[in-house]
């Protein structure tokens, strides 16, 4: 065989043409068991973060919602408990509040003993968490007119500030990126609806309210931000309060109320 021809080779049935030079690289037999053992390093890593995750969920969607929820409000939110399954991500919310902002005299905006939820588990991980399903269902609603603005044209307002400002960051500050939402179904029923005003102080009387229900939220944008998604409930609430607490529905509603607190009611909820 000629130098030109010349090849080391692992396999001796196999040889290279005659005139050829070929040139064969293998791999350092120890490089390659340094990099799978790399990879089932990564694996366990992986897969411990997982089992993590699955096991300390509840506690991290409580901390998210009372945390979070508190602070984009400017209003006290509190959860009793959460369990979400591992197995399938359906769960539920348990003792759930959202207090008022400041300056409002009634106990709460939104009280509701159970919410059931259905998460997407494999999204957890990606970018935008999919929630296939949000039920709550008859919640206690407290719509109060203040000297301004009412309840939750507040709690609004103070979440739009607060996606403003994480918006707004000055350029040389990094770009936050947190993870954004989808929720394929949100459902809002038989609910407990109460209006009120500054002058009644605390007390309020019952209104009718319609159910409601949102399909898709954030799924045109690919995916909405945490608050983002609190300023569209909290709008479809609003639209559905103010429309219940006309002083038509009032006076139907408590009439006896009413008569007691006279003319001054008329145009306070509109």
């Amino acid at each position: 065989m000629t130098a030109a021809a010349s090849i080391t080779c692992r396999f001796p049935l196999l040889s290279p043409p005659r005139g050829i030079g070929i040139s064969l690289v293998y791999h350092d037999p120890s490089m390659m068991k340094k990099t799978l053992a790399a990879l089932l390093v990564l694996a366990v890593v992986a897969g411990s973060a997982l089992f993590w995750l699955s096991r300390n969920l509840d506690g991290l969607v409580k901390g998210a919602i009372e945390n979070y929820g508190s602070a984009m409000t400017q209003a006290k939110v509190t959860v009793g408990s959460v369990k979400i399954s591992s197995a399938d991500g359906k769960g539920s919310i348990s003792h759930l509040t959202i207090g008022n902002p400041s300056g409002f005299q009634t106990p709460h905006a939104l009280q509701v003993a159970q919410v059931e939820v259905e998460v997407d588990l494999a999204s957890l991980a990606k970018d935008v968490v999919v929630i296939h399903r949000i039920d709550i269902e008859a919640p206690d609603v407290i719509y109060e007119k203040g000297d301004a603005l009412t309840n939750f044209d507040t709690v609004i307002k103070n979440i739009g500030s607060a996606v403003g400002s994480d918006q707004n960051q000055s350029q040389g500050e990094p770009k936050k990126v947190g993870k954004k939402l989808i929720v394929e179904l949100f459902t809002l029923r038989d609910a407990k609806a109460q209006a009120s005003a500054a002058f009644m102080q605390g007390k309020a009387v019952a209104v009718a309210m319609p159910d409601i229900t949102i399909k898709d939220i954030g799924r045109a944008k690919g995916g909405v931000t945490p608050g983002e998604l609190g300023q569209e409930i909290a709008g479809a609430l609003k639209a559905k309060l103010t429309g219940a607490s006309s002083i038509e529905l009032l006076k139907k509603s408590s009439s006896q109320t009413l008569d007691l607190l006279g003319p001054a009611v008329k145009g306070l909820f509109k």
